[in-house]
């Protein structure tokens, strides 16, 4: 794994020449220009309009994917939990820097609406020839969701050309298999992929055990990426994937019924039969065009995302008090631009724009149990009828400019600023100014310092903008009637680094990060469907402290992080009517410690390949994962850290020469190998609505071939 700290980018001209006199050609063909060359350069051309530029970067290239536990099998959440400060929780969510969520995901650079999946990783480092984060001060090119910038390079023909097909199987009943295939035809390059997951653990288990109960999974996903080169300036692309999921809600045994429902007040937890179903669907249409010192891209987005909840028919209403058959529909659409223009040898100005429409629709239909005048469940009444739903369209608008300011040779200053506008459930905008500082005294040593201020409203799709009053007369109506509209977020964000270089393949670094905001965002669980809905606190700060090391040359690779985070918030100002009135009454007055708050983060690994250069390749590598414990309440909100765990991972990769073949591979992987039983949630905590275990001890078997 690589890190860098984000600098300028020069943009590198290729010179064409022919034979015999000058003609003048519109459009070359094929045989005057080398693709190879000209692709090689696009890409670079496009880095230089969306650089990094002052912002602390973590670079994760094929290698870094290989080292991590299950290679490119495994969810891309698990790759970022090897970058510093990311923080692992339940449903496969990750913290960067102090945020719940928060994190904005591209494709080639282009920004992708966010989705309404939980448990579903919709995308896959299968899908990608590079993984980059960046955090910290971010440049105004980035916005809206400024926690950190996951940018996936997408494979192409020209990166992963040929065939290959795998198949990992192991514990869990864990059955994956996968197929990509790339090339070019002329101008034309050209890559998919495909891979299915079936097991037996699709959500975190609820209890310590080994297996859990009613966790099955079935999952498939895909992509599929084309670019055609028009000239030696333009090219076209176009790239559109998906995901679908099927979830069971994993039980939890031994549990008691809170409710009676016609005279039934036993049942067995065990035999619950709750269901959830994920899907998403995206694509993304860029033209990029360069001419001389002017590099530009223009990109169509779309994003459709469905999730649909299933209740167990009597056990629902036993053990909750509601019975909701639920789903819900996003849409959005949208354009984003932008374009880098050297004016001169030491300025290049940076600007561009997105516009993006979101339509969000939600419909539940269901039973609740009764309640009497006193407030108490009728036991043996008829349960209670209701359907409640919403209809939400909303708009957001951006644009920036910015100016990459080379000083002097060793000092570069990126200025600018961006407007962020949005109209929906509330109607609000912000001037965001952003200014980087960034000094190489030396080719090894590279210092910054940064400010940036954030607007970061809520995800459409995670407002709950249903009538309270539908559930009124039953166990099911809130406690807090109040449910004051989500307001985005608005932050002041300072950022300092330094990344040392002592010697070749060796990477030293330190960050500090502090942000202070108002109606900052955290997110909850709040029943079901299990999704996520957004709630502010009034006022909130954020401290992080980071140290990164990495050592990569010849067989080695080497990487360790550690991060210390103190997040804090007091009044929860929005979507009232999830809390209970004690609980808003005690925030209100009191700092607390936010949920997803965990004060040490670590890991760390190593890889080592033998016979590197032979057909008999081996590689073995161990990785390491520490986190001190996530909050959860004991006598007032989040006032305790869960137990601290370490997890112990191991991998060995093992290539096989065969004559008629292009590449033979097996790989083994053990995960948790210690096999630590450890809790990432206990089921109470601000927002936290379930208990949630990391899985146990697993093995994996990978056979993969290239054709």
């Amino acid at each position: 794994m690589r890190r860098r700290i984000g600098g300028s980018v020069l943009a590198l001209a290729v010179a064409a020449t022919a034979a015999g006199p000058a003609v003048a050609q519109t459009k070359p063909d094929d045989a005057t220009i080398d693709l190879d060359v000209v692709a090689k350069r696009l890409d670079r051309e496009r880095s230089s309009i969306l650089p990094s530029l002052g912002a602390t970067r973590y670079d994760f290239n094929k290698t870094a994917i290989e080292n991590t536990p299950q290679g490119e099998n495994a969810p891309l959440n698990q790759v970022l939990l090897r970058a510093p400060g990311v923080v692992q929780d339940g449903f496969g969510q990750i913290h960067v820097r102090g945020d719940h969520g928060s994190l904005q995901y591209r494709l080639d650079g282009v920004q992708l609406p966010e989705g309404l999946s939980l448990f579903s990783q919709v995308l896959s480092p299968r899908f990608a020839n590079e993984i980059s984060l960046l955090t910290g001060a971010l440049p105004a090119q980035y916005g809206l969701r400024t926690a950190g910038v996951v940018d996936i390079g997408v494979k192409s023909g020209s990166t992963n050309p040929g065939g290959e097909a795998s198949i990992m199987g192991g514990s869990y009943n864990w059955i994956q298999p996968a197929l990509q295939y790339g090339g070019r035809s002329g101008a034309i390059d050209y890559f998919a992929v495909g891979q299915y997951v079936s097991n037996g653990i699709g959500i975190e288990n609820p209890t310590p055990s080994y297996t859990p109960l009613h966790d099955d999974t079935a999952q498939w996903y895909g992509l599929a990426k084309v670019t055609g080169i028009v000239d030696e300036s333009t090219r076209l692309s176009f790239i559109a994937g998906g995901a679908s999921a099927r979830y069971q809600i994993p039980n939890v045994p031994g549990q008691t019924p809170q409710f009676t429902v016609n005279g039934n007040s036993v049942w067995d937890s065990s035999i619950l039969d709750q269901r959830q179903w994920e899907d998403t669907y995206f694509s993304i249409a860029s033209l990029q065009k360069s001419y001389r010192d002017f590099n530009m891209q223009l990109s169509g987005f779309a994003r459709y995302s469905n999730l649909s909840y299933q209740p167990d028919v009597i056990g629902d209403l036993l053990y909750n008090g509601i019975q909701p058959y639920a789903n819900r529909m996003s849409f959005a659409t949208g354009v984003q631009g932008d374009a880098s223009w050297k004016v001169a040898s030491n300025h290049t100005l940076r600007s561009g724009f997105l516009v993006q429409r979101e339509r969000v629709t939600s419909l539940t239909n269901g039973n609740a149990v009764p309640i009497d005048e006193n407030g108490d469940a009728i036991p043996n009444g008829q349960t209670v009828g209701f359907t409640q739903g919403s209809d939400l369209v909303g708009w957001t608008y951006s644009v920036y400019l910015q100016d990459e300011w080379k000083v002097i040779p060793t000092v570069t200053v990126n200025f600018g600023a961006r407007f962020d506008a949005i109209s929906g459930v509330t109607s609000e905008n912000q001037f965001s100014p952003r200014v980087n500082v960034v000094w190489e005294p030396d080719p090894r040593i590279t210092l910054r310092a940064g400010y940036a201020r954030y607007f970061v409203p809520a995800p459409l799709n995670q407002v709950n903008a249903n009538s309270i009053t539908v559930l009124s007369g039953t166990t099911a109506a809130p406690e807090v009637a109040l449910n004051d509209p989500v307001k985005a977020e608005r932050s002041d964000n300072f950022d300092v680094g330094l990344t040392l270089k002592p010697t070749d393949g060796l990477t030293l670094g330190f960050a500090g990060f502090y942000k202070f905001a108002e109606n900052y965002l955290d997110k909850g669980q709040f029943g079901a469907p299990i999704t996520l809905t957004s709630f502010n606190y009034a006022n909130a700060q954020v401290a992080v402290l980071e140290f990164f090391t990495s050592y990569e040359k010849g067989p080695w690779a080497l990487y360790a992080n550690a991060a210390w985070t103190r997040t804090s918030a007091i009044n929860i100002n929005s979507s009232q009517f999830n809390f209970e009135q004690a609980e808003l009454d005690y925030i209100a007055s009191n700092w607390i410690f936010t949920d997803h708050y965990q004060s040490w983060t670590g890991s760390a690994g190593a890889a080592y390949i033998f016979n590197q250069s032979s057909d008999w390749a081996t590689r073995v590598s161990a990785d390491m994962l520490f986190g001190n414990g996530l909050r959860t309440s004991v006598i007032t909100p989040n006032d305790t850290a869960l137990p601290a765990y370490a997890t112990l991972n191991l991998s060995l990769t093992q290539k096989v020469p065969i004559s008629i073949s292009k590449g033979t591979q097996v790989r083994f992987d053990a995960i948790n190998v210690t096999d630590g039983s450890y809790q990432l949630r206990s089921g109470t905590g601000v927002g936290v609505g379930a208990p949630q275990y990391g899985m146990r001890r697993a093995f994996f078997v990978t056979l993969s071939q290239k054709f």
